[in-house]
């Protein structure tokens, strides 16, 4: 008999219903306290609702890791159907997620762990393209294998409209908050091993930023897997969001480009009006 495999992520993946349930991936919710209350990401509360809770409090939501109890539950449900699990982490670097997913997953010989060493639809683009692996047929414990090298693949960068929400979580500090509102800059995030980091910034409106930056990220596209690429934003106006596609589009190179929104837990850190442009490299990023 075949193996049968499922996929998983936690929430952080920013993948959506509409592609969650397309590939048939199983989602494990991380959680977002607004006050006393703790809801589950992308289950019981929309990124909206982070955003609305900070316009009238000023109070940041706090985001909570999936603890090992609730990923044991997830895995024991899914191998008691018989599956093989292949479960995806928010990078350890950021979070004890996958350290709790491992532990969880020492009580079963079926269950394997990848740390994305990314987040949002970075982790995305290792999901999907384990979806893909298991089509042409490889086990479980190779698509685990195979996941984890192609980690170095991953190009994940976003350009952030304010610092307001990385300074109130403590990432920036007030004079480099102050430096960007008086110059207008737009800092471009970038993942690398794990962790975020500024690589460049910008200056201008958001919307003529996002314009120069989609440019620059899209160099040496003979380099770029072009199965998939990921606009994804937080909260951005739709024209603004419809303008980044067209310019994707337009390079005419892309099988699939793929516009989402990020969830909760993102959308907790980064805040409103962030977009970023990820895929996947043919070789190891420097």
């Amino acid at each position: 008999m075949s193996e049968k495999i499922i996929i998983t992520s936690d929430s952080t993946t920013d993948l959506g219903p509409k592609l969650t349930e397309r590939y048939g991936i199983k989602v494990l919710p991380l959680g977002i306290t607004l006050g006393d209350k703790t809801y589950k990401d992308g289950v019981e509360i929309d990124a909206d609702k982070v955003y609305e809770h900070h316009n009238r409090t000023g109070e940041l939501p706090k985001t909570t890791a999936t603890n090992v109890g609730e990923c044991l539950d997830f895995f024991k449900e899914l191998t008691e159907k018989g599956y093989s699990v292949v479960h995806f982490s928010l990078s350890s670097a950021m979070s004890s997620t996958y350290n709790n997913a491992c532990l969880a997953a020492e009580e079963f010989d079926n269950v394997y762990i990848v740390d994305t060493k990314n987040l949002s639809t970075g982790g995305g683009l290792l999901v999907l393209a384990a979806c893909d692996m298991v089509k042409d047929g490889l086990s479980a414990k190779e698509i685990a294998e195979k996941s984890t090298e192609l980690t170095a693949n991953v190009e994940a960068s976003f350009v952030i409209d304010s610092l307001e929400y990385l300074y109130k979580g403590g990432r920036c500090s007030a004079l480099s908050m102050l430096g960007a509102n008086l110059l207008k800059l737009k800092p471009c995030i970038e993942v690398k091993n794990g962790v975020m980091g500024v690589e460049k910034k910008y200056r201008g409106k958001f919307a003529d930023v996002l314009k120069e930056y989609a440019k620059d990220r899209l160099v040496n596209l003979e380099d770029i897997d072009k199965t998939r690429v990921f606009v994804t934003h937080a909260g951005c106006d739709k024209e603004i969001v419809n303008s980044i596609v067209k310019q994707v589009e337009d390079l005419g190179y892309f099988d699939e480009i793929l516009a989402t929104r990020a969830g909760c837990t993102i959308s907790s850190h980064c805040g409103k009006n962030t977009l970023g442009i990820l895929f996947i490299r043919k070789s190891p990023i420097a």
